[in-house]
């Protein structure tokens, strides 16, 4: 996602004055600069990057535009070379291997701030009891289908599944009677895959570890998940290890699947068609207690050894505050789901409706689970999700197999 760095840099003294017996004031200014992930600067942000320049005399801003493919990479790069930035954009899926290494300093919140937010998004960037960073991105997913394959199928357009089951089951129909597959199911070599199946495990009260750092997957929450995997498979696109999400949402914008699961994004594109087309929240496992989704989020890290810690900490809260960040994410298109209830958000859901099933899915959602080597987690569950897609592996066995590879990685 965006990287966003703040390093200390020390400008020149400046030379106030001096009195009449020759003795110079100087002013020492601090500029903090921001590598910032994409193709430039977001205008929200610089709106309030000048308000906040403003308000503390003899500190700057100066973000650095860097590609989103680079930006991770290069603050990651510059910390363990031991010229760290101050402040990072990073996946919040990092902060624990950032954390265990000493590069990060912890950035805690007050009750009224954990408050604020929408509820689990905290543990999104929290282990240890500790927050070490800032949610500043977030995203959830819903479930999309095609009204008019549904009907082709002699299913109520209007019912989309609620459960598992019916998924399965609605994906069988869709393909026996129309030809068609009934479920985009992304099982490539890519993060989402792993992010598409932690989706199913939210929605069935599965947890991959604990608060404690114990490896709980092996139970029959996840194993009903890995096995609801398994079975709509057979009614899914042909060849699911081919796909990665966004290839699996072109497919379905195209009339070819469905039923899919995907971000706000899809609705948008989809909005630019003649689809007739459904959103609605997760279908849920069989031991849910309500709507669920996974949480990602994107967050500002602080990193340490710059001498400019507490500044990058108050900067960061401020740009992450309710009211840039909600002028942020709420701008048309920006195509992230709010962090935080508020007045101005409800307006936003009942503009465009749409929005509701992703904001529903929050309150039974579970973080993206925090490990100190994240890709060696996400690699383990991109092979358990193959195994299993493929025919490799029975469920049980792949489900055993990967909790156990996964010690290595907590």
């Amino acid at each position: 996602m965006t990287m966003k760095a703040l390093k200390f840099g020390v400008c020149a003294l400046a030379l106030a004055g001096s009195s009449a017996f020759g003795v110079t004031t100087a002013v020492q200014a601090e500029e903090i600069s921001w590598i910032y992930c994409g193709d430039k600067i977001d205008p929200i942000h610089e709106k309030y990057i000048a308000e906040w320049e403003a308000a503390n005399e003899g500190w700057t801003i100066a973000p650095e535009v860097v590609g989103w493919a680079q930006c991770q990479d290069k603050a990651t790069t510059l910390a363990a070379a031991g010229s760290p930035v101050g402040m990072a954009y990073v996946g919040s899926r990092t902060l624990k291997q950032f954390a265990e290494n000493d590069l990060i300093v912890p950035v805690p919140m007050t009750d009224d701030e954990k408050a604020s937010y929408y509820p689990n998004i905290v543990d999104t960037v929290t282990f240890d009891g500790t927050q070490w960073g800032v949610p500043i991105a977030f995203s959830t997913k819903a479930l999309y289908w095609n009204k008019d394959l549904f009907k082709e199928a002699g299913l109520d357009p209007e019912t989309p599944p609620k459960t598992w089951a019916e998924e399965i089951e609605f994906s069988k129909i869709i393909l026996e009677k129309t030809g068609i597959p009934g479920y985009g199911l992304p099982a490539k070599t890519f993060d989402n895959t792993m992010h598409q199946f932690m989706h199913w495990v939210y929605t069935n009260q599965g947890k991959i570890i604990d608060a404690d750092g114990n490896i709980v997957m092996d139970s029959p929450e996840v194993l009903a998940a890995l096995q609801a995997y398994k079975d709509i498979t057979p009614y899914s696109v042909e060849g699911p290890t081919a796909y990665e999400q966004n290839e699996i949402r072109a497919v379905w914008l195209d009339g070819k699947v469905a039923m899919i699961q995907s971000a706000s994004g899809a609705a948008v594109r989809a909005a630019g068609t003649d689809m007739n087309w459904g959103v609605t929240t997760l279908p849920l496992g069989p031991s849910a207690k309500g709507p669920g989704t996974l949480l990602i989020t994107d967050s500002l890290a602080v990193f340490s050894g710059t001498g400019v810690e507490e500044k990058a900490i108050e900067f960061a809260k401020y740009i992450t505050s309710p009211e840039p960040q909600g002028e942020y994410e709420l701008q048309g298109g920006a195509g992230l789901t709010p962090l935080r209830p508020s007045a101005k958000v409800d307006a936003f859901v009942e503009k465009d409706p749409y929005w509701k099933p992703f904001i529903d899915g929050i309150a039974n959602a579970g973080p993206e689970p925090l490990f100190t080597d994240y890709k060696g987690f996400q690699n383990v569950m991109i092979e358990l999700v193959q195994s299993v897609v493929t025919g490799q592996a029975e469920p049980q066995a792949a489900l055993t197999k990967a909790a156990a590879d996964l010690e290595q990685y907590k």
